[in-house]
């Protein structure tokens, strides 16, 4: 049955978005998302679940015996609208089948699906809560799946394999430019202490190679109620409160929400998330490999990236007025701090322009403009004021030490004289000629 949420109870802010990724399949992010989804709703939040993971039996829709015959890969692909979509279970609780369909929207061309993100991102501000069903395909896509939240959890086990699939996710996603701190939820662990120590081992292998530590937010308990949970598609997070089994994940939400509220509030939601990595891919093609699922943090990686976005944007057929825009800004923003770096700086930019390529036209006009620009940051000195500065190491000038005689002899010196003679030899010929007389 597909519900829209109720208008009248519409949220102006962004919600909480939290991502839950698995260490390797098998490890229930499924089950986890679906029962934090409905305690969350239980506890009187508005939640959204974002069914990320390829599908299968094991996807939400699934788990809660549904079969939804509309999904959000139909609403990409303009077939239906998006409130066609949505699912409800108890509690006001409304799922969003087949989301996983966002890891297509990479290769695909902008104008073909910014339409179905507007609706979405319109559809998130409506909740409190987001969950992403991120399954465990980390390819590109499925990193970016996890980074479109504010908030990644990662769910692992107590088997070693889930250990080191886990430890392989946290990697790939720092080596993508991911500087965000995961959380970490232990799932089917025996008990308290052995999530502890699940936990440790992780955060201790992930202490050696980042710096960060990881975020222990919970565990999960291996119990048959929750087992059963699966087979009869009734999530133990609708039992009663006072079920073990259902108390446990009020728990994890808990510590979740605490979790959250620690962070600062998000500019984007998912789909804003999306977009901006569409039209970023769409602008710069596929020539950059080592593409990044998060702005990077230090000054020289947001500087570079600040630059390489600008060159690309630069380098389009770019509106004449937004380029003046650019520059003029630009500049401005050199120009805050003018000291000798910023000025070797603009001028190692003069520099480095073509100035061949340029019409000649062109040339003799920016030159122009260049000179005017030199007297007005040092203004020429009028001549009645300029005092000429002699070089301490130049000959003395013959000026004063010449005597020209009369007029018939300084003609006749002149005639003398071939016509290309330099002004210092003419000088000397005349002083010259000059005693000669005498």
């Amino acid at each position: 049955m597909a519900l829209a949420p109720d208008n009248d109870k519409h949220n102006l802010h962004q919600p909480h978005t939290v991502a839950i990724a698995g260490g390797g399949r098998g490890v229930g992010t499924t089950s986890l998302v679906l029962n934090l989804g409905f305690t969350l709703a239980r506890q009187g939040k508005r939640v959204l679940l974002l069914d990320g993971d390829t599908g299968g039996l094991s996807s939400l829709s699934a788990m809660l015996g549904l079969e939804p015959d509309k999904d959000f890969g139909g609403v990409l692909e303009r077939q239906y609208r998006l409130d066609e979509t949505l699912l409800t279970a108890d509690y006001g609780l409304n799922i969003l089948p087949g989301v996983a369909a966002l890891r297509r929207c990479l290769e695909e061309d902008p104008g073909n699906v910014l339409g179905g993100l507007g609706a979405l991102a319109t559809l998130e501000r409506r909740y409190d809560y987001v969950l992403v069903d991120a399954g465990s395909n980390m390819d590109l896509p499925g990193l970016h799946m996890v980074a479109s939240a504010a908030q990644a959890c990662l769910v692992v086990t107590p088997d070693p394999e889930s250990l080191k699939q886990g430890l392989s996710l946290i990697r790939r996603l720092r080596k993508k430019g991911y500087r965000r701190i995961p959380g970490v939820v232990v799932n089917m662990a025996a008990g308290a202490s052995q999530a502890q120590s699940v936990f440790q081992r992780l955060n201790a292998v992930v202490g050696r190679h980042m710096e960060d530590p990881l975020h222990y937010v919970g565990a999960v308990w291996r119990d048959e109620t929750l087992r059963q949970s699966v087979v009869t598609r009734v999530p133990v997070a609708s039992l009663p409160v006072s079920d073990p089994s259902c108390r446990q994940f009020h728990t994890l939400a808990d510590m979740l929400d605490l979790r959250l509220c620690r962070l600062p509030p998000g500019k984007t939601g998912v789909a804003g998330y999306w977009q901006s990595k569409i039209l970023r891919r769409h602008r710069v093609g596929n020539r950059s490999p080592g593409e990044t699922v998060e702005y990077p943090r230090s000054e020289e990686e947001r500087l570079s990236a600040a630059m390489d976005e600008l060159d690309v944007v630069l380098g389009s057929h770019l509106d004449a007025m937004l380029r003046y825009e650019a520059f003029n800004r630009f500049f401005a923003l050199l120009g805050r701090n003018l000291d000798a770096d910023a000025i070797e700086f603009i001028q190692t930019g003069l520099a480095a322009i073509p100035w061949e390529q340029m019409p000649a036209g062109d040339r003799r006009h920016m030159a122009t403009h260049l000179r005017h620009l030199a007297d007005q940051i040092m203004p020429t000195v009028s001549d009645h004021h300029e005092t000429a500065v002699v070089p301490s190491q130049s000959p003395e000038p013959l000026f004063g030490r010449i005597s020209p005689g009369e007029q018939e002899r300084l003609v006749q010196a002149l005639r003398e004289q071939p016509t290309d003679i330099s002004l210092d030899r003419l000088l000397r010929a005349l002083a010259s000629h000059s005693k000669a007389r005498t």
